[in-house]
């Protein structure tokens, strides 16, 4: 590898390969988890996440940059169970990006922060040569803390553990590619961009028997399920006819050529549970704005394959793997 390639950052095997070479040999990476747990005062746990956002367009069908980096921290907090508190945001702007869509983004990012009860608690600003990036590239880095008994991660993945999905699939990724390459849909699909953690709240009162969680953003549902069997060294087997994908995304993907399971999502959620809870915690989520289509996609077997299987709507079965790059770059 001599050169950083686009693929690099798409969320595929080449990133992974990236990451384990070059980033985790001088880095204190004990996990590649969606954020990093740390021991906090008197014996809690806090969790730290950050995250950069190039999105491309910076404006999308529902949504744009500033609320989606808003939104993306929280969730990655929320996915190791922890209650976000306090976010932080970095912009690095090009010359010459207009104030009036500056200001656009930053009431979005106000207002994502205050429907998610959430702070942004300081920031930082640089301005760029004109032609030295692209419009607006934005960081944010989130805390929150993690309640005693929620203990979250790959690692507690058992065979039997059912898989449940929140959501439909492929909304955001959809979205992106439609308005960068001037396509319209009828009607228009917008990204699922939303703050999780009030979902994940619900679920955490319900029970505290998940085991695992991952908001399937780059890559897709595919290299999220393909992540946690790496991790938790199991086989996931899911069913292509229980995964929720809309009438408008299937015909999209259809028509540009794109696979549904590995389109990226920013407001949905895979959570991993203990089998005897899946009910009742759908049952839970159901009653949530964002949950109202949650269902069982899935389970793990206990097999130390690694692999990702779906069974077909032709009766087939189907290795998933990670792609090498990614179908739809700079979605996030």
């Amino acid at each position: 590898m001599d050169k950083i390639l686009l693929s690099h950052g798409s969320g595929g095997t080449m990133m992974h390969q990236l990451i384990k070479e070059y980033f985790v040999p001088q880095f204190s990476l004990k996990s590649l988890d969606d954020s990093a747990v740390l021991e906090g005062i008197n014996g809690g746990k806090i969790a730290f996440t950050t995250d950069s956002y190039v999105v491309s367009p910076i404006f999308f069908p529902g949504g744009n940059i500033g609320e989606l980096a808003v939104n993306g921290t929280v969730n990655d907090l929320s996915m190791v169970g922890a209650r976000p508190l306090y976010i932080t945001a970095g912009l690095i702007l090009e010359e010459g990006f207009s104030i009036e869509d500056l200001k656009t983004i930053l009431s979005s990012m106000s207002a994502a922060a205050e429907y998610s009860g959430i702070k942004i608690v300081a920031g930082d600003t640089k301005v760029v040569d004109k032609g030295k990036a692209d419009g607006i590239f934005i960081n944010t880095s989130g805390i929150g803390i993690i309640e005693e008994g929620i203990d979250i991660s790959p690692s507690k993945v058992t065979p039997g553990d059912k898989v449940i999905l929140s959501g439909p699939i492929g909304n955001h990724g959809i979205s992106i590619i439609a308005e960068r390459n001037g396509i319209s849909f009828n009607p228009p699909i917008l990204s699922d961009t939303a703050p999780l953690n009030s979902l994940v709240n619900d679920m955490l009162k319900t029970t505290k028997e998940i085991h695992a969680m991952r908001d399937p953003t780059r890559g897709g549902l595919a290299t999220s399920l393909k992540e946690i069997a790496i991790a938790s060294r199991t086989c996931i087997t899911i069913r292509e006819n229980s995964i929720p994908v809309p009438e408008g995304v299937k015909g999209a993907c259809e028509l540009l050529g794109f696979d549904p399971l590995y389109v990226a999502n920013e407001g949905i959620l895979i959570a991993i549970v203990k089998a005897d809870m899946a009910e009742l915690l759908i049952n839970t989520m159901k009653k949530h704005p964002l949950g109202g289509n949650a269902c069982v996609i899935g389970d793990v077997k206990e097999d130390p394959s690694e692999m990702v299987l779906l069974k077909t709507s032709i009766g087939g079965t189907r290795i998933i793997e990670m792609l090498s790059g990614d179908q739809l770059p700079r979605i996030c």
